[in-house]
């Protein structure tokens, strides 16, 4: 391979790596988006169904869609940001075996799934679970039981 096309090659793993590390945040962006507005609509509801003439059981029922929409869109900017994160371990791996072999041998060593701990991705992805599970607590905790005593 020529050395201009492995520096083409170069440059456009470099420009891959960032498109996922920036995709990640717009990722969160969305998930962040929907679910405040998501979670709006489910307060609202809690505290409009009465004056707005609906019946106990479908504000119920709205409780649990609007969660369960939240839940979907949670799920979704999870996917999408592992599907990044392995996109990204392969731009990586590449872009080790490229410069090493022009630079030399273990120069550049490949990315490994157990430092998982350091990559912000991870903490997105657990900041989505933990956002999750405590709308559901509080929906199902406070919201829910107390549907009935706004009559």
């Amino acid at each position: 391979m020529g050395d201009e096309v492995r520096l083409e090659r170069y440059r456009y793993i470099l420009r891959q790596i960032e498109a996922t590390n920036q995709n990640t945040y717009r990722f969160l962006a969305l998930y962040q988006t929907i679910a405040t507005a998501l979670a709006t609509a489910t307060v609202g509801l809690f505290l409009g169904y009465d004056s707005w003439g609906i019946a106990q059981g479908f504000a119920y029922a709205g409780l649990i869609a609007l969660m369960l929409l939240l839940s979907i869109t949670a799920a979704f900017a999870i996917l999408l940001i592992l599907a990044g994160m392995f996109s990204w371990m392969d731009y990586r791996r590449e872009e080790c075996e490229l410069v090493n072999s022009i630079v030399g041998e273990s120069f550049r060593a490949p990315p490994q799934w157990r430092s998982f701990l350091r990559w912000y991705e991870t903490w997105i992805i657990a900041f989505i679970i933990a956002s999750m599970a405590a709308m559901w607590f509080l929906v199902t905790h406070f919201l829910m039981p107390n549907l009935s005593s706004t009559n």
